[in-house]
């Protein structure tokens, strides 16, 4: 999502001091809707990844009933405690508790971590994700969330700056502006283009990157280049993509990867793109404009699905795209 605005960080902070958090630190808020004291609940693992946007509350039902009603958990380095009430309403849980982390030291906290661990469903939320690898990367936070993914196998969702951090690979925006499509199409190196990898590793996206906002803030040419350079640095030999606009998530099975596409009822482009890569780019190097060609598209809506393991969807749309020198072009004339 890249960085927030003076303006959003002010609000954020005041409505932080006006909020009242349980408990308050230098390095942390948080807040609880619920009963204070820990249960322990069955619970089975999903995979929710909304493109920002207002949410679609279907994602806290979903995540709620695989929680098997137990404690609800939302991390952020931003913000109050505005999913409390929300997810509490929807979500039949125990509780729900927001953490907000305002600094680095604040991940190694071991009261924290253990109120991480001990949860039946965790949701990122959206901000800026440049905060979630500055402040969780290399730390217990970021052990606590595999743990919870692989081994304690519960509900584990995102949304914005949150679902771009849950993928193998990510663009971290650690630059003052946050990329945009044209900038990358016409420099693969800007510097706004910063990736990262090896942070969270949930199942089903490995060799995976993602993209929110999609559609909205047209970046299917930055996907592209992020896609181009992931193959160009030699990070993979094929690289994927998953992007949702805004108001639109994918509920990810934990079983067979299949993927279930929710949206709010009216948003009117509700799609999630499926990128692959059909070998490396034609021309990727910095100051030139990129050229690559022919990358795979299947673009999905509600009542469609994808496998993210076999790579093929049904009832979507299937297309190619191609960057010539800079310039987006696909087989069926949309670029979405």
């Amino acid at each position: 999502m890249g960085r927030a605005s003076r303006g959003i960080v002010l609000a954020a902070v005041l409505a932080v001091a006006q909020a009242a958090p349980l408990l308050a630190a230098p390095g942390y808020y948080i807040f609880r809707r619920g009963n204070r004291a820990d249960v322990v609940t069955p619970t089975s693992g999903l995979l929710v990844l909304q493109g920002g946007g207002t949410d679609v509350d279907e994602n806290f039902v979903r995540m709620g009933a695989r929680a098997g009603g137990g404690d609800f958990v939302v991390i952020r380095a931003s913000g109050s405690d505005g999913y409390n009430d929300y997810i509490y309403d929807l979500c039949g849980c125990d509780s729900v508790e927001t953490i907000v982390f305002r600094n680095r030291a604040a991940a190694s906290n071991p009261y924290l971590i253990k109120r991480i661990r001990d949860a039946e469903a965790l949701f990122i939320a959206g901000g800026d994700q440049s905060d979630y690898v500055r402040y969780w990367k290399d730390t217990p936070v970021e052990d606590a969330i595999n743990y919870l993914l692989h081994q304690k196998r519960v509900p584990v969702g995102g949304t914005s700056a949150g679902m771009a951090v849950l993928g193998e690979f990510l663009y971290s925006a650690m630059s003052p502006s946050s990329l945009d499509s044209s900038e990358a199409l016409a420099n693969p190196f800007h510097p706004d283009l910063t990736l990262d990898r090896d942070f969270l590793t949930p199942w089903a996206m490995e060799g995976k990157i993602t993209d929110q906002h999609f559609i909205e803030r047209d970046r299917m040419g930055r996907t592209v280049a992020f896609l181009a350079r992931l193959i160009q640095d030699g990070w993979t030999t094929e690289a994927r993509a998953v992007a949702a606009d805004r108001e639109t998530s994918l509920i990810v099975d934990p079983v067979d990867h299949t993927v279930e596409v929710l949206t709010t009822p009216s948003h009117p482009t509700p799609y999630v793109y499926f990128l692959r890569t059909p070998g490396p780019p034609e021309v990727c190097q910095p100051g030139v404009p990129l050229t690559f060609r022919n990358l795979q598209v299947y673009r999905i809506g509600p009542g469609n699905t994808f496998d993210l393991d076999d790579w093929q969807g049904s009832g979507g749309v299937a297309y190619t795209i191609s960057a010539e020198t800079g310039v987006l072009s696909s087989s069926n004339g949309q670029i979405y």
